[in-house]
């Protein structure tokens, strides 16, 4: 038996990267997945992929930051599968700017897409979360919120800033509910936004500069995210889980060492 037979998952963000891999991860554990995606092609790759290996999966294409957009989606999602057990809003969108140039429209789709859909989402799943006998709500947040600051993506770090607030917030007032709401934070993690930004060899050069020596990979973020949409992971809620390799510690070059003289 799989560990999320038979529950119905959203995973927002799910065409690429660790939306891709959490969902492929929830499918071979037996969850019916919706995979909801801003690019229709690398989702319905994914849907493909689940349909391929026995599971049930379905696209739906859509923008997070369209507030109806959202609506449609969870209600579409219900319809199919006449259930909402887990979602994971994972989708993000990111346009590198300096404070003083800053468009208006740059920060108002950042805060729609990153933080705001969190909301949208889980507003209109609650109805069907409280039905559900184990919900979890899921947020993948990043480093740049808790751990790093980084120039050009102080609008980015402010809206894993609030998805923190989000994540605690929501937690607690949804608990009698018996949901729980957790999210992770990621650092340098191998996902196609990474890869075509920077070539195999820049990569494992970062790597190399985290104490446990390399990127992460999708699949290890996936693996903690079924651990807390499981039963294992029904006592978790309000956390955010760190998962950088280390890199929030510190530099490990830094280290004293014995010598001789």
């Amino acid at each position: 038996m799989g560990k999320l037979d038979g529950r119905v998952a959203i995973v927002t963000g799910g065409g690429r990267g660790i939306g891709r891999a959490t969902a492929l991860r929830f499918a071979a554990e037996g969850a019916k997945v919706v995979v909801a995606t801003r690019t229709a092609a690398p989702g319905q790759e994914v849907v493909d992929e689940i349909v391929a290996a026995g599971g049930e999966a379905i696209l739906i294409a859509l923008d997070m930051g369209d507030r109806a957009a959202v609506k449609a989606m969870v209600e579409q999602a219900a319809a199919h599968f006449g259930a909402i057990d887990i979602v994971l809003h994972n989708a993000a969108y990111l346009t590198p700017a300096f404070l003083a140039d800053m468009p208006d429209d740059v920060l108002d789709k950042m805060f729609d897409v990153g933080v705001k859909a969190a909301f949208w989402m889980t507003h209109d799943a609650l109805p069907w979360l409280k039905k559900s006998g184990a919900p979890r709500i899921l947020v993948t947040s990043s480093v740049a919120g808790n751990q790093k600051s980084l120039p050009s993506r102080v609008h980015y770090g402010s809206v894993k800033m609030a998805v923190t607030g989000f994540v605690r917030g929501a937690a607690l007032e949804l608990s009698g509910h018996g949901i729980t709401v957790n999210a992770i934070e990621p650092g340098l993690t191998v996902t196609h936004s990474l890869t075509s930004m920077a070539s195999p060899e820049q990569i494992a050069a970062m790597g190399r500069e985290i104490p446990i020596g390399r990127a992460g990979r999708p699949e290890e973020i996936a693996a903690a995210f079924l651990f807390l949409a499981s039963d294992e992971g029904g006592y978790v809620t309000g956390r955010t889980l760190t998962m950088d390799g280390g890199a929030s510690l510190g530099d490990p070059r830094g280290l004293l060492t014995e010598r001789e003289d």
